[in-house]
């Protein structure tokens, strides 16, 4: 049993060079989770979906039925990884890791609905984010992205702390600067929060626009403040993947499933 369990660990972890088993694995399960993205779109197109109702509904099935299994396979063998070595508290942890938890949200909605009957409409978006997000355990680019998160995860959440202070101060400003000229559009202070999004990401859709002097005026600033606020994200982020690049070339990486930074 110890033999099968090593054997079915390394058939699921990325194919080692060699391992051919593993490889079709690998192949197998990405054209899997591809062909059930592309399913789902296809799902919400009416015409298509009326030329073969019930062959959407089988391949779901059988597909979660195939995660499911897979699920199930990975938590009983990663006590094979020694990070995860302890037969209880290791497997707690694997199946609290990010990605690990991103592959229940791909078999979850459909159980959700079985046996609880929650409406699937509502759980297609926690569907397509979770067999989306699978894809990370095969391609190193979608680990980048989440190492470079992941390190600067405090960077982010202070630049966002910002940006939720701006956005409640132009809203406030902007209700009081309008609201006696236009109290249909600028109503309350949650109301004005939808103009002062678009302003700050600099969308400007003009479904919404300030018609007095002093709103006006607030406008331009909030605009000129908005360009200069949400470019620090992408900068944040740009000098992260330099960062991570440097990494990789050093030998060093980050795990997608703990955070931790590891030896290739």
């Amino acid at each position: 049993m110890a033999e099968i369990k090593r054997r079915v660990y390394e058939v699921l972890e990325l194919a080692a060079p060699g391992d051919h088993l593993s490889r079709a694995c690998d192949i197998f399960l990405v054209t899997l989770i591809c062909a059930n993205i592309l399913a789902l779109i296809l799902g919400s197109v009416e015409t298509v979906k009326e030329v073969a109702p019930r062959a959407f509904s089988l391949f779901e099935a059988v597909s979660v039925g195939i995660f499911t299994v897979e699920y199930l396979l990975r938590v009983w063998s990663y006590t094979e990884d020694p990070r995860y070595a302890h037969p209880f508290r290791g497997r707690i942890r694997f199946i609290l890791s990010p990605i690990q938890i991103m592959d229940l949200l791909a078999i979850l909605p459909f159980f959700l609905h079985a046996f609880l009957g929650l409406d699937l409409r509502a759980l297609r978006a926690v569907r397509l984010l979770g067999r989306a997000a699978r894809l990370s355990r095969y391609f190193s680019g979608l680990w980048t992205l989440g190492g470079v998160l992941w390190a600067k995860r405090y960077e982010m959440f202070t630049v966002m702390l910002v940006l939720l202070v701006m956005l409640v101060l132009a809203s406030s400003l902007m209700y009081f600067a309008e609201n006696h000229a236009q109290s249909e559009v600028f109503s309350s202070i949650p109301a004005s929060m939808w103009w002062t999004i678009v302003t700050l990401t600099t969308v400007g859709y003009g479904d919404v626009t300030p018609v007095t002097p002093v709103g006006r005026l607030l406008a331009g600033v909030i605009a000129i403040l908005g360009i200069g606020f949400f470019a620090l994200p992408a900068g944040i982020l740009g000098s992260g993947f330099l960062e991570e690049v440097q990494r990789r070339r050093e030998g060093v990486r980050v795990c997608p499933h703990c955070g931790l930074e590891i030896a290739n």
